[in-house]
């Protein structure tokens, strides 16, 4: 199988069989790879890919990776699916193609303190290419990418890409800060005006990507840092 070629500043590491390319890149992050290791796995039904991020900036701050990951890879599919194939995204961590779920995001760091600067912090994705178990259309809020028109859009190009949007979104937010970043993201999520389970209405995200929750005359914040996964 071809290989995904990465920009200068990230190196390529292929993991295969059912290795978890996000728990490997823990393991590497661990023993101190360079920030910008992608370790990724493409299997014929589904693809699987993390990133190695060493932050200089507080956890909290440095947390703004998540979307910029996930706004990278909207833009990515995007570019490379047909144009009647939405993709939007969910402030969890949800893919949505057609409004179905396809996939998800997910984050770790070496700390979970907000205040702290974390030795390394890994962003995970993975995409289900084709259905399995249940025949299509027997879960109608779950799909896979081929389902929805994309036959045509190969792992090997859409890790490519989205690792060269990935970078543009990485060089803009070194530069301008969260409200580019912000602006792109917020046009892009899924839910925002409608309630989140019984926890209130979700009214969008603050300056530092945080979930604004609004029970009755309350409004509360949901930080980022809610979402990392503990390390391995």
């Amino acid at each position: 199988m071809t290989q995904p070629v990465f920009p200068p500043l990230l190196s390529g590491h292929p993991v295969q069989g059912g290795e978890d390319p996000f728990d490997h890149a823990q393991a590497m992050a661990a023993l101190g790879c360079d920030a910008g290791s992608v370790v990724y796995n493409i299997q014929a039904d589904r693809l699987r890919v993390a990133i190695v991020f060493a932050p200089e900036v507080p956890l909290q701050d440095a947390m703004a990776m998540l979307p910029l990951c996930a706004v990278g890879f909207q833009n990515a599919l995007g570019a490379l699916a047909p144009p009647e194939v939405a993709v939007h995204l969910g402030w969890d961590g949800p893919i949505f193609v057609n409004g179905a779920r396809c996939g998800r995001f997910r984050v770790t760091a070496s700390t979970s303190d907000p205040e702290a600067v974390p030795d390394w912090l890994v962003v995970g994705w993975e995409l289900a290419l084709l259905q399995t178990g249940d025949e299509p259309g027997k879960s109608p809020d779950v799909t896979a990418l081929y389902d929805e028109g994309c036959a045509d859009v190969s792992p090997v190009q859409l890790v490519e890409s989205w690792s060269r949007h990935m970078l543009t979104w990485l060089n803009r937010w070194s530069e301008d800060g969260n409200a580019p970043l912000h602006g792109e993201w917020m046009g892009l999520l899924q839910g925002v005006g409608e309630p989140y389970g019984d926890r209130g209405v979700f009214l969008g995200a603050d300056e530092r990507f945080g979930m604004l929750l609004r029970n009755g005359a309350d409004t509360q914040i949901v930080p980022l840092t809610h979402l990392l996964e503990d390390a391995h």
